[in-house]
């Protein structure tokens, strides 16, 4: 449990639209909502089709901002989606990485989303150094978490054990980590 609420959080190697065990998968999203590489990839193929067509409404959406869709064929029934920003274009980019995370776990508590999976937003083919947006995330979950009332469980996806490790070590230094088996 962390040390900031009641909120368990939890950092793993896996896919992302695997996570079967959580209510919501954010989705590192494009400013169209539409399927691209990396993760929005990955969720859009096992979403099915549904997703960008639920999602075109919606769009486009600015960096930092958080909108929520249905998850369609994934096992999990929401997903939301934050357009993080691209580094050294998209200014600023610590604020805006800040307010995808921040905006995702309101959206979430607004919606009684009480498990939900992040990505390391960003850090993919936006190019944020994965050092510093684990620092950005780590500081943005410390203020947070004490005003989320329905979110139990943040649990971080990682694509690899470097990225995991990155994130890990940040969050710890903030936060309680719980141990994943």
């Amino acid at each position: 449990m962390s040390d900031k609420s009641r909120i368990s959080l939890q950092c793993v190697v896996g896919d992302i639209a695997r996570q079967s065990d959580v209510d919501a998968v954010v989705n590192a999203a494009n400013a169209q909502l539409r399927t691209g590489g990396g993760v929005a990839g990955a969720l859009h193929r096992a979403a099915g089709s549904g997703l960008a067509e639920e999602g075109q409404s919606m769009a486009p959406i600015n960096p930092g901002q958080a909108v929520l869709t249905g998850g369609h064929n994934l096992p999990n029934r929401w997903v939301i989606h934050c357009l993080g920003p691209v580094y050294g274009v998209d200014k600023p980019e610590d604020q805006l990485l800040a307010d995808c995370y921040r905006n995702a776990l309101k959206l979430a508590d607004e919606h009684g989303i009480e498990r939900l999976a992040f990505p390391a937003l960003s850090t993919g083919a936006f190019g944020y150094p994965a050092e510093e947006a684990a620092q950005v995330c780590a500081a943005t979950l410390e203020a947070i978490l004490p005003s989320l009332h329905k979110v139990r469980l943040i649990r971080f996806v990682l694509f690899d054990e470097a990225a995991r490790h990155t994130l890990h070590q940040a969050l710890a230094q903030r936060l309680t980590i719980d141990p994943v088996d």
